[in-house]
């Protein structure tokens, strides 16, 4: 059975792991957290804005981060996530989908992230232009174990449920 539009839904996950280093800020959900290490990245790093700049590609089917905006590419050094992040937003809109929830896991053992959660939660929801409560962001460590449990580095991994933003439209085009 084929079908002449693409589904009115459409999930994505989307996962990022920068090393901590001396000298940058520590960004995360696009809030600078306390710190005395940062993430380190050909942009700011912020691994959850890029997990979930990733989960929104990978829902419309539009390849991965590094081809979107490449390493490479000298004018997005040190650029802001939040940038990368609206660019995607953007594709989200022109294919005709709003996100109806995401849901995201910090894994740090190095700083301790509950403080900052709901922070980065309501940030991250602000950023999206979704509610409070369509956006989670949960926090855990791996107790000591691999490379994140010795505080070398920080990952995220994200879900996002993508729909279509108005009924009539059925859906988008690639």
């Amino acid at each position: 059975m084929t079908h002449s539009r693409a589904p009115a839904i459409r999930i994505g996950q989307g996962f990022d792991a920068h090393r901590l280093v001396a000298g940058r800020p520590l960004k995360l959900g696009g809030l600078t957290v306390p710190f005395d290490q940062g993430l380190e990245g050909h942009s700011d790093g912020d691994v959850l804005l890029h997990a979930i700049a990733s989960a929104l590609l990978g829902a419309l089917a539009l390849g991965d981060l590094g081809t979107h905006f490449p390493s490479s590419d000298p004018t997005l050094e040190g650029v802001d996530s939040r940038t990368l992040l609206e660019r995607v937003l953007a594709l989200v809109r022109e294919r005709g989908f709003e996100i109806a929830n995401l849901d995201s896991t910090l894994i740090a053992q190095a700083p301790r992230l509950a403080p900052h959660r709901v922070a980065i939660e309501e940030n991250v929801a602000s950023i999206l232009g979704s509610t409070h409560g369509s956006v989670s962001v949960k926090v855990t460590s791996t107790d000591h174990l691999g490379a994140i449990g010795r505080k070398e580095g920080i990952a995220a991994l994200v879900v996002v449920l993508l729909v279509a933003a108005s009924a009539e439209q059925g859906c988008c085009e690639r």
